[in-house]
């Protein structure tokens, strides 16, 4: 090899070494970041309830079981909030489904 080459394979080294502490650098200033927004996350207090939802039964097609408010609302992935007219529309098509400890029916004036 010539002196030239060995040079030039030098200075390719270093460029190397420079660039992967380049990206090392980057790689802790974002994994810093991610975790400034994290604790941020953490501190935001959690949405509000919603007032009405509904719970799903298991199984293909997942059926409407029952009608709460907001506050009684049991938890698990066959819950999802709802609007007031949507709750109203149920608990009126089928009183059966209004729960029976929270009585959302009384709340929303279909007796």
């Amino acid at each position: 090899m010539s002196e030239d080459s060995v040079s030039r394979l030098e200075q390719l080294r270093f460029l190397e070494r420079v660039r992967e502490q380049d990206l090392a650098r980057a790689r802790s200033w974002r994994q810093a970041e991610e975790q400034r927004l994290a604790e941020l996350a953490a501190r935001q207090p959690p949405p509000p309830p919603p007032d009405w939802v509904v719970e799903q039964g298991i199984g293909v097609g997942r059926r409407i079981v029952a009608v709460h408010q907001g506050w009684c609302r049991p938890s698990g992935p066959r819950v999802k909030g709802i609007s007031r007219e949507q709750a109203l529309s149920l608990v009126a098509e089928d009183t059966a489904l209004a729960c029976q400890m929270c009585r959302p029916d009384t709340e929303l004036g279909v007796l």
